[in-house]
């Protein structure tokens, strides 16, 4: 029999926008309904987030990263038409794959996918991943990143392991900085600059929903009825207090916003996660009602240009809730509408929290009189930890990933107990030779393959002449051989 703690999950689903339900019984938890502590997806148990960036020119990107210290369920659902992804096919229910370690929504587009790599050379060094081999492991960071390539820093300056490492040593179950950070530095959307978002509910004894997102569409988040943003309404309680529509004069410009010269090439991804413990096939279906969220919020989504995509995370433990179970239908559809619901309103926070960068306008500054009376704009800004990724920062990043150990053969002696002889110095023009600290031999010069040392070639040399010379005096003997025959 499955566990009564979700009962009170439905009840919380019904929660009308603005309202905030009486709780469950005195604990650390906020009422069913309401925010979590940090209003950000590091309120579900089990998720925490890092994010490192950089707006100095050539630069504008750069990488988060979600991370779960125990592996946990996910799944995906890809709507966009134009997605930069790595590793989702892993997250189908119909494939083997356990669990993630960690997901990354970075910037750089298709590019910066090379920035997992840094983020699993960081689980590797920490043993976490799927067990492969004798004391190996396989971490599984899934990825999707954003096109933010020439929206303000140089195309060729993009983000690479060390950003993927860096993000992942920046890790905390803390707040969540938003706005232009981490994957959402050069994010830009309806011609205003994006960002990250986040929030979170809590549903009841102790199960919380929650969500992080880089709006980068190439729709719009705002109406052009009024020009207030669409995910506004889904706020819960007092989360958006002092948010009013825009004033005419500023909703109705003398000219037309810059969307109309947006490029084809957006995305907006996202991350929804619970603690609730859930089979994979639901994972699935929880980011795919997600997307729903983003409708909310969005208009127009999922594109041809746009590479919407979100992932799904359960760090719950215990029997997991089933989608093909009727007595678990009433607790899942919470999940999933609370999962919707909640990503909407880390749409209308990114891009509330964005502020101006270069000749991209933040939208608190195109309709300053919608954000005048927001106090929490700057604590949603400031707070959490996100890193600038700087030439220092970089180098030791670097470094970090370069000491990769190389297994010795089979049975070799590495020579710990005997003193490591000084590498000899080549000759000019040679191939040159690098002693590894296991006792490998890595040899590098123009053929691109081993090479062999000056000794064991002169040996080679000698023992071919003498082969030659051996076979011409057996074939001289031969020839001389008949005519010193006896009769």
């Amino acid at each position: 029999m499955k566990s009564s703690r979700f009962a009170a999950l439905a009840a919380a689903a019904l929660v009308c926008p603005g309202l905030v339900l009486v709780g469950s019984p005195a604990s650390a938890n906020p009422a069913a309904g309401a925010p979590g502590a940090h209003n950000a997806i590091t309120d579900v148990p089990g998720i925490q987030v890092g994010q490192v960036q950089s707006d100095t020119a050539p630069y504008l990107t750069g990488t988060s990263v979600v991370y779960m210290p125990q592996m946990s369920v996910a799944s995906v659902d890809q709507r966009g038409g134009a997605p930069a992804t790595k590793e989702t096919d892993l997250l189908s229910p119909l494939n083997s794959n356990p669990g993630v370690n960690a997901i990354q929504l970075g910037g750089s587009s298709m590019y910066g996918l090379s920035a997992t790599n840094g983020i699993i050379r960081w689980l590797e060094d920490r043993g976490e991943g799927v067990r492969v081999g004798a004391g190996g492991v396989a971490p599984i960071v899934p990825a999707a990143d954003i096109f933010d390539l020439g929206r303000g820093g140089d195309p060729k300056a993009r983000t690479s392991a060390e950003w993927g490492y860096l993000a992942a040593q920046a890790t905390s179950d803390g707040p969540v900085r938003q706005g232009g950070v981490g994957g959402g530095t050069g994010a830009r959307g309806g011609g205003m600059r994006g960002g990250v978002g986040t929030a979170s509910v809590h549903l009841g004894d102790g199960i919380y929903v929650g969500a992080m997102v880089i709006v980068n569409p190439a729709g719009s988040p705002v109406d052009p009825a009024d020009c207030t943003l669409y995910g506004v309404k889904y706020g819960i309680g007092d989360e958006f207090a002092g948010y009013k529509a825009p004033k005419k004069k500023e909703c109705n410009p003398p000219t037309p916003p810059a969307a109309a010269a947006e490029q084809p090439a957006n995305t907006t991804i996202a991350v929804v996660a619970t603690n609730a413990p859930l089979e994979k096939a639901a994972a699935q279906r929880m980011s795919g009602n997600a997307h729903d969220g983003m409708a909310r919020a969005i208009s127009p989504i999922h594109t041809l240009g746009d590479g919407d995509t979100v992932f799904a995370v359960s760090t719950g433990k215990g029997e997991a809730l089933q989608i093909n179970d009727p007595a678990d239908t009433r607790q899942l559809n919470a999940i999933f509408n609370a999962g919707a619901s909640t990503l909407a309103r880390a749409i209308a926070k990114a891009v509330l929290s964005s502020e101006s960068i270069g000749n991209t306008t933040s939208y608190c500054d195109r309709y300053p009189s919608a954000c005048k009376g927001m106090k929490q704009l700057k604590q949603w800004r400031t707070q959490g930890n996100a890193p600038d990724v700087t030439p220092q920062t970089f180098a030791q990043a670097s470094q970090a990933l370069a000491q990769t150990p190389v297994p010795a053969p089979a049975g070799a002696d590495n020579g710990k107990d005997k003193p490591k002889p000084k590498p000899k110095a080549a000759p000019a023009g040679n191939t040159t030779e690098q002693e590894s600290q296991n006792g490998m031999v890595l040899a590098s010069g123009n053929t691109g393959g081993p090479t062999l040392s000056t000794g064991v070639t002169t040996g080679l040399l000698a023992a071919g002449i003498l082969a030659v010379g051996l076979l011409g005096m057996h074939l001289r003997g031969r020839r001389r051989a008949p005519s010193g025959r006896l009769s």
